[in-house]
């Protein structure tokens, strides 16, 4: 029986002239597809939401998350877990993305090893019944991504699969399928389009609600970014200012006080407590809106009311 094609690799018949359109018409048409890809993902909400709860436990006590995916689909990872760290301020091997061939493959597209399944089983050799595996494939078939699946269901890791194939043949090595229905690409094959945005749309939706869920946000602010240099300094003044209601003087020096860290600095801007108070705090209840609410409860000996 002849294999049948996935959605991504069959021809599109809204871009089937494409290349005898003017630019403009082009561009809507590429541009109009992209919408597609974004609806497709957002239809994936339910399982990508059982994915963030699941992976919110394993992190909670202690896990971390590792991406697993070769070409574009893994390209995308890559940027994806290497933003987590000066977004949020987590330690940086929290998110690790794992490319089929290695750092040389990113920028090198001949150094093809989607195929190889025992690379992937030995790029997950190291995870436990704590972490979490995440496969990244669009047509849902990457044998690398297999491996890396297989070795970590078999270690006891949460393995979830990101695929924009709702029947994708590795759908049965993961214990959380998030397939965005993209169909067809605007030019047939190339996932780098709708397949890619619709991947980066569920990876960044991914991590940045994990990271919420850690509480690495007060409200909508990044008040765990890393101000690594003058704009991102100013940044972390306009989160305090903004989540406070302090001026900028005061915003700098509690910033000061605090080493650059923002959290310890925005707890003491809302309750007024000594730096000792807001780091203990935030130690023993992870999250901003978490520790002032401790220090906030009449029985607690930071409480200033």
């Amino acid at each position: 029986m002849p294999q049948v094609a996935p959605p991504t690799e069959r021809r599109n018949p809204r871009t089937a002239a494409i290349d005898t359109l003017e630019s403009g018409d082009v561009l809507r048409l590429l541009l109009d597809e992209d919408a597609r890809a974004v609806e497709a993902a957002r239809a994936a909400t339910g399982p990508l939401a059982r994915a963030v709860d699941a992976a919110h436990l394993r992190l909670s006590r202690g896990g971390r998350v590792h991406y697993f995916g070769a070409g574009a689909s893994g390209r995308l990872a890559v940027l994806d877990a290497t933003e987590i760290t000066p977004t949020f301020g987590v330690a940086r091997e929290l998110f690790t993305a794992h490319f089929a061939g290695g750092a040389a493959a990113l920028t090198d597209s001949s150094i093809d090893q989607e195929d190889a399944e025992p690379l992937g089983a030995a790029d997950a050799r190291d995870l436990g019944e704590g972490d979490v595996a995440v496969g990244i494939t669009a047509s849902g078939s990457t044998r690398y991504v297999a491996g890396a699946l297989r070795a970590a269901r078999a270690a006891g890791a949460l393995t979830v699969l990101v695929t924009c194939n709702p029947d994708a043949p590795l759908r049965d090595l993961a214990e959380i399928v998030v397939a965005a229905d993209t169909g067809p690409e605007a030019l047939t094959g190339s996932t780098r389009l709708k397949a890619g945005t619709a991947t980066k749309v569920i990876l960044n939706a991914f991590s940045t609600a994990l990271m919420i869920k850690a509480g690495r946000t007060y409200g909508n602010l990044m008040v765990g970014l890393v101000a690594t240099n003058a704009k991102l300094a100013e940044r972390a003044v306009t989160v305090l200012a903004e989540a406070s209601g302090a001026g900028a003087d005061a915003c700098r020096a509690a910033l000061a006080a605090a080493d650059g860290n923002i959290p310890e600095a925005l707890v003491r801007l809302l309750t007024g407590c000594p730096p000792e108070q807001a780091r203990a705090a935030l130690e023993a209840h992870p999250g901003v809106r978490a520790a002032v609410a401790a220090l906030s409860r009449p029985s607690h000996p930071g409480h200033a009311g």
